[in-house]
């Protein structure tokens, strides 16, 4: 009698449609990805071995998709576990398994034979009939082969895969921290006094999180939802500094936790290392290497772009200030501190404008906000969208959805709203399968997994989202249409696969604009108790309220985007990341945060996503959304014809074109700063 074979049983060894979350262990990881790993590479080896004398598509680059698709297909619900139902057990199997994926990644993007199969292509007579999108997969395969070092010295392309993989370790490591640094700190609060100011749901969400963890009272944590509600509203000055110095001091040699989770030396290796891999390339530091794969030309480029925007914004954030200190003064404040920067803010906004985030809430109920952006993109894009029941998820409070077109399946997206305990914070979308046309013939649909970390529900009561939560819900969103309603049929540019880092922002921040236009608006609000519409004058005073303190809000993501892109520009010059952090404040920042500050070592989007110089990319995205957006103000905001011409110039087209050419396809002209100044109210005639 044979045992029997434990690979078999796997279920990420299986065919399946949607991944069964339910069924994945730790265990099964490793086992799983070193078996897919060790079939990929004997399948490419025999592929390269047999390869056929006139090369073609079918024959080299259809069936790669295929075994990267099975490793995808495996590696994705692994990965999407990893941040949203992070343990021990997950984390430790998700972390040997990076060495070897980093290493599988540098094999194949140094493997000779390969990429002369791809020259070969490329240069074949059999290309010259191929379409437009197959073109530009084998341009950027081409491109992606000299930037794993093709073209390096032996030893020196060793040293390429030594690099990345100990830049996997590492930004996995970051993020690790950061989790924990976030968990690591709370704080129980017996005496309901303390918490005067805040509103009724957040204290609510204090003693729900208390009570979970059979604790009196309330417990204030430093998830965003909790951070959010103590900065915004607590009268407690003590609190607020209390709560601020543990969020800003996470990772860090700073606050009460100080050199537990520390991400400062793990800042200083990464630094050095994408340094490094930089100059091995032949590129000056990594934000020129950053660039070789995006639509900016170049480091002046984008640095003049930043500063543009910077000197012409700063004006604006010094006239912030100054009414945002005369009216904390007023108030008693005379020095303005950044932990209160946030409260005598909703002071001010509530006095100028009569209005809060906690006011609107009651209009913004999870469901109807769902109902009401659907409806806005079933008009846009002509697609219907309907929930699914009976699917295998994560935790109980995921959703399902389903879009299709005139009665035909399109794709699935799967929602993951609300904040909790071992979750990744932030918002983010990422593929969990793409839109691909078989070897087979299939057409293979895509699937998103669309996460946020908004207030969950309270008691009977239903989630109610802030303006700002059903903002980010839209841009979320804006990033699912973008892999859903892909045409594309090639793996390599179908949906944001290809899309150059700088342009992937363009249809999220699109998307933000529904959450301001009244057309809009009518059909994302009700009360949740009883249905009424947003009332005119609530409407009202939101939108004169849509660019209250822009100025400060402009020159804090110049901050980000240019402290990101000098990081890596000069790492190296002798000067530490604070000291090149602080150099940007000193240029672009009107209020400077206290020394104790260590916002770097929580900047997960450059130290552990993909964001390392190319933060700039959300400005530079903004500029193209506001002045795509502009065509719809001309057209009417819910022009079907103006959509239906969005779709498919941007969205449907994918990485199969460069983005510049994409956006002039649907504006008719290359984009302009003017809308998004105008957008933000910091133009010349608001001035």
């Amino acid at each position: 009698m044979t045992a029997s074979n434990p690979l078999s049983s796997n279920p990420l060894l299986q065919d399946f449609d949607l991944p069964p979350y339910s069924a994945i262990r730790p265990e099964h990881v490793e086992p799983a990805i070193d078996q897919i790993l060790a079939d990929n590479r004997a399948a490419i080896a025999a592929l390269l071995a047999e390869r056929p004398a006139a090369p073609s598509w079918d024959a080299l680059v259809q069936p790669l998709d295929e075994l990267h698709a099975r490793l995808g297909q495996a590696w994705s619900p692994v990965s999407h576990l990893n941040a949203v139902c992070n343990n021990p057990e997950l984390r430790a199997a998700y972390e040997a398994c990076l060495p070897k994926l980093s290493e599988y990644w540098t094999e194949l993007g140094q493997n000779r034979a390969l990429f002369d199969a791809y020259q070969g292509l490329a240069s074949s007579p059999a290309a010259e009939g191929f379409e437009v999108v197959q073109t530009t997969i084998l341009e950027h395969a081409l491109r992606d082969f000299r930037l794993s070092g093709i073209d390096l010295p032996a030893a020196e392309q060793q040293r390429y895969g030594a690099i990345q993989m100990k830049l996997s370790e590492l930004t996995s490591k970051f993020s690790n921290q950061l989790l924990d640094a976030t968990q690591a700190w709370t704080k129980q609060v017996d005496d309901e006094a303390a918490l005067a100011g805040l509103t009724d749901s957040a204290k609510a969400q204090m003693a729900q999180a208390a009570a979970a963890k059979n604790l009196d009272g309330w417990l204030i944590s430093l998830e965003f939802p909790s951070y959010y509600a103590v900065m915004t509203y607590a009268d407690d000055r003590a609190l607020r500094e209390e709560v601020y110095t543990a969020y800003c001091t996470r990772a860090s040699d700073q606050g009460q936790n100080a050199g537990q989770h520390d991400n400062g030396p793990l800042m200083v290796e990464i630094l050095d290392l994408r340094q490094e891999l930089a100059k091995l390339l032949g590129f000056a530091h990594f934000s020129e290497l950053s660039l070789a794969t995006k639509m900016a030309e170049s480091t002046a480029q984008v640095l003049s772009f930043l500063r543009d925007l910077a000197v012409r914004s700063k004006p604006f954030a010094v006239r912030d200030l100054e009414e945002l200190k005369a009216f904390a003064a007023e108030q008693g404040c005379a020095d303005l501190q950044s932990w209160d920067v946030g409260y005598y803010s909703e002071k001010l906004r509530q006095q100028r404008y009569s209005i809060s985030q906690e006011q609107v809430r009651a209009w913004f109920p999870i469901d109807k906000v769902l109902t009401g952006l659907f409806a806005i993109v079933q008009q846009l894009y002509g697609i219907e969208i309907a929930e699914l029941q009976g699917f295998d998820g994560w935790h109980p409070d995921v959703r399902l959805f389903e879009i299709k077109e005139n009665g035909q399946h399109v794709g699935r997206f799967f929602f993951d709203l609300y904040a909790r305990a071992n979750k990744r914070g932030g918002a983010w979308m990422d593929g969990a399968r793409d839109k691909r046309r078989s070897a087979q013939g299939e057409l293979i649909s895509p699937v998103a997994n669309l996460v946020c970390n908004f207030t969950p529900a309270v008691g009977e009561q239903p989630a109610l989202l802030t303006h700002d939560e059903v903002t980010t819900l839209f841009h979320e969103f804006g990033h699912g249409l973008h892999h859903l309603l892909t045409r594309v049929e090639q793996a390599g540019a179908s949906g944001i696969n290809g899309v150059a880092w700088d342009a992937v922002e363009l249809p999220s921040q699109f998307m933000e604009n529904w959450c301001w236009e009244p057309q809009g608006l009518a059909l994302i609000s009700g009360h949740f108790e009883t249905g009424e519409p947003l009332p005119q004058d609530l409407l009202d005073k939101m939108l004169a309220a849509k660019n209250f303190q822009s100025g400060l809000m402009m020159v804090r993501q110049l901050e980000f985007s240019l402290f990101d892109f000098e990081l890596h520009a000069s790492h190296g010059d002798g000067r530490s990341v604070l000291e090149v952090l602080e150099g940007i404040r000193a240029e672009v920042a009107v209020l400077r945060p206290p020394a104790f500050n260590r916002f770097a070592n929580s900047f997960a989007h450059i130290f552990a996503g993909g964001y390392a110089a190319g933060y700039y990319s959300y400005k530079w995205a903004e500029v193209l959304s506001a002045d795509a957006f502009s065509k719809f103000e001309e057209d009417g905001v819910l022009n079907p014809a103006t959509g239906r011409a969005f779709r498919e110039a941007i969205l449907a087209r994918g990485g199969s074109q460069e983005p510049m050419l994409l956006f002039v396809d649907f504006r008719g002209r290359e984009p302009s700063i003017d809308a998004l100044l105008r957008h933000c109210g910091l133009s010349e005639e608001a001035a």
